[in-house]
């Protein structure tokens, strides 16, 4: 059995849960598997920091249901405790596609529970409320009988009285509390533009961990959640294995502060085809890799970050060069903002990035947000033209200049949503705001490892 961490809504306090209980398993000893549901990156950071086993993304959108099931199966098998973060409400999905379903919740938290068969614990903030809780916790425990809530976390509870009137309105639905956390129990992780940030750049972060265990100690009934997360009943049916097709192929992947967002999905499947994964830092380090074939820019915060990567010429010049040369490179929205000749940031600060990509990149108030069915229009070291994938959108720049021939051909999820152009294909580069993950597209990573299999220096 595994247990999935959902909310009412976005900010009760899930991930602040999630880490607490997560923190205080891998205190123990044991093997802790975590997952997160849908397109995150940050959150997984967290859950790996505490696992160090590296977190596990379930999206159906970007994959399928059949992926999620061995996905999950693969990477549960040998832990001791599973534990799955949801995302936004416990029903938020997207609509349009299961046309002949009720509820749009493809791809929501509801919608993995019923795919994984697990029990759902119901994180509820219960300031401003006390009796009216028990309608709240009703409603989403009878809405879809195929999700079980397993109980409630009640969080930002006021006093013991404030807690009475709580408990008093849940027995009358039986409901189970599995947790209480007090208003004044809380614990802060800050957060900037595009949500938390990121563990690695917290000095504190040990103290917040300790922070976190202490909490989850205290505050949750754990005779009732080790039964729930305890040897997950599930088969050892494994993902097929891709065959290693590129032996000795040596691909620079950008990994520092600025550049973080991978999924490791995409990371181990060029890793089982045969590639060479080389980490190294735009950021820090004097020199790109030697003998490397392809580069692999994930998305991150260069615009938070652009001064340290704008005074590090020497590497800008040596990417200039390597990426003229013909060299294969797949950058992902903040590796799409680190090709492009200049960033302005927040404080409208202008640097200069590497210069591959003719336009300047400008942060903006304004969030990108959403899945998106993407047709391929040029060729790239990634797609064939015709071929289409779905992406997702997150970021809050934007191009000043946009390509005269776009990769891609864009449309979100809506049907109302007019269909937009974007992307970039120069010198043998695929860049693009579009974040993908590799597990139903294999081919991806191959057409791209094949084409630096091919690079000569």
């Amino acid at each position: 059995m595994a247990l999935i961490i959902a909310g009412d809504r976005s900010g009760v306090g899930k991930t602040t849960i999630t880490l607490a209980i997560l923190t205080f398993l891998a205190n123990r000893g044991k093997r802790v598997q975590s997952f997160k549901v849908g397109p995150d990156y940050i959150d997984p950071m967290f859950h790996s920091l505490v696992t160090r086993v590296p977190c596990r993304n379930l999206d159906p959108v970007l994959t399928s249901p059949q992926y999620i099931q061995n996905c999950f199966q693969r990477h549960a098998y040998n832990a001791e405790w599973v534990v799955i973060e949801g995302v936004m409400g416990l029903f938020d999905g997207i609509s349009n596609l299961e046309p002949t379903k009720t509820l749009n919740d493809y791809g929501s938290t509801a919608h993995i529970a019923r795919i994984l068969n697990l029990p759902v614990v119901l994180v509820l903030d219960c300031s401003r409320m006390s009796t009216s809780i028990a309608a709240i916790a009703y409603g989403y425990a009878s809405l879809d009988p195929k999700v079980k809530i397993a109980g409630v976390i009640l969080n930002k509870v006021a006093s013991d009285r404030h807690l009475e009137l709580l408990s008093t309105a849940l027995d009358t639905i039986e409901m189970p509390i599995l947790g209480v956390l007090r208003r004044n129990a809380q614990v802060t992780i800050p957060d900037r533009h595009l949500g938390l940030i990121p563990s690695g750049e917290l000095p504190n972060i040990k103290h917040i961990f300790s922070q976190l265990a202490d909490l989850a100690q205290t505050s949750f009934n754990w005779d009732k959640i080790f039964p729930l997360i305890s040897t997950p009943s599930i088969s050892n049916s494994l993902l097929p294995t891709p065959r290693t097709l590129f032996p000795k192929v040596k691909i620079a992947v950008a990994k520092d502060a600025a550049f973080n967002f991978y999924y490791q999905d995409n990371l181990d499947i060029l890793t089982q085809l045969g590639a060479e994964l080389i980490n190294w830092s735009p950021m820090n380090d004097e020199n790109i890799p030697d003998g490397i074939q392809g580069l692999y820019f994930g998305g991150g915060f260069p615009e938070v970050f652009a001064s340290q990567l704008a005074e590090n010429k020497n590497v800008l010049q040596q990417l200039r060069t390597i990426i003229l040369g013909g060299i294969p490179t797949y950058a992902e929205c903040g590796g799409l903002m680190y090709l492009c000749q200049q960033l302005i940031d927040l404080a409208r600060r202008r640097r200069s990035m590497v210069g591959i990509i003719p336009t300047t990149v400008v942060m903006e108030a304004k969030l990108t947000l959403g899945y998106r069915k993407a047709i391929a229009l040029q060729d790239s070291p990634l797609i064939s033209p015709g071929q289409t994938i779905t992406g997702h959108e997150f970021h809050r720049s934007q191009l000043k200049t946009l390509p005269v021939k776009p990769q891609w051909q864009l449309q979100s999820f809506h049907k109302s949503s007019p269909q937009l152009t974007e992307g970039w294909q120069i010198n043998r580069v695929h860049a693009s705001y579009l974040h993908l993950h590799w597990g139903e597209a294999q081919h991806l990573a191959q057409r791209f490892l094949n084409n630096c299999q091919n690079y000569q220096t």
